[in-house]
């Protein structure tokens, strides 16, 4: 294949591995033909070490480069660090707050990621000053997060650039949640980062019933990944 040809980059999040959908991405992912795969996050139900060993099982040995951030399932238990660990010593790069640059096909392609958080959008800001301790926390974690993928994109030295989080950069892929919650879903500033940033993709998960297309405010592609959104194993997009 020619090196001009477009990328096909893999994309799937929310995969909540436990027993009941253990097994059930691995015989997909083996004959996936993509340049890479990444995962946005909730890769685990609740952050356990039983989940954990069910996730590197899924995605163990797979034949291309695979790239992750967290989610906030992935914390429950307070071991993000601990399946972080474990996706690092598979091989996978898993990203909060940095960046890599991978060859693909004679292309170099960056990849910037954060867990994001909430934050709101301008007709939907939410109440980052209210509510419970945690509540408060995921609203400042929004914009701090879009700060951080700002800077990650910044750092890559590559044209084609490409933004990995969790929570929504933009609303038009919460359409199909209740309004009220979208401040809980994503923050208009990772949007805005990805515009700086001069990612050419973005894709995240945690709106389980968003919608998969939508662009942010300077035109770039932004997909919800969710398995529930999706209905199957992963997407594929060309770059």
């Amino acid at each position: 294949m020619s090196p001009a040809a477009p990328l096909r980059i893999a994309a799937v999040a929310d995969l909540h591995m436990r027993d009941a959908v253990a097994g059930r991405f691995r015989p997909d992912f083996l004959r996936l033909n993509a340049d890479v795969l990444l995962l946005g996050g909730d890769l685990t139900e609740g952050g356990g070490p039983h989940e954990t060993d069910l996730l590197c099982a899924e995605i163990a040995g797979l034949a291309m480069p695979v790239v992750a951030v967290l989610g906030n399932h992935d914390h429950d238990r307070r071991l993000g660090y601990r399946i972080a660990a474990m996706l690092t010593a598979l091989g996978v790069h898993v990203l909060d707050g940095d960046a890599i640059t991978l060859e693909l096909r004679g292309r170099q392609v960056g990849i910037a990621g954060v867990m994001g958080g909430s934050g709101g959008f301008p007709d939907y800001p939410g109440t980052p000053d209210e509510g419970s301790v945690e509540h408060r926390a995921r609203m400042r974690r929004g914009p701090l997060d879009a700060l951080r993928l700002r800077q990650a994109l910044d750092s890559l030295e590559c044209e084609t650039r490409i933004a990995v989080m969790h929570f929504a950069p933009i609303i038009d892929t919460l359409a199909g949640e209740p309004p009220k919650i979208y401040p809980g879903l994503g923050c208009h500033d990772l949007g805005a980062a990805v515009d700086a940033g001069g990612a050419v993709l973005a894709i995240h998960g945690h709106a389980h019933g968003g919608t998969e297309f939508g662009r942010t405010a300077g035109g770039v592609p932004v997909r919800n990944v969710s398995y529930p959104v999706l209905g199957r194993t992963y997407a594929v997009y060309e770059v």
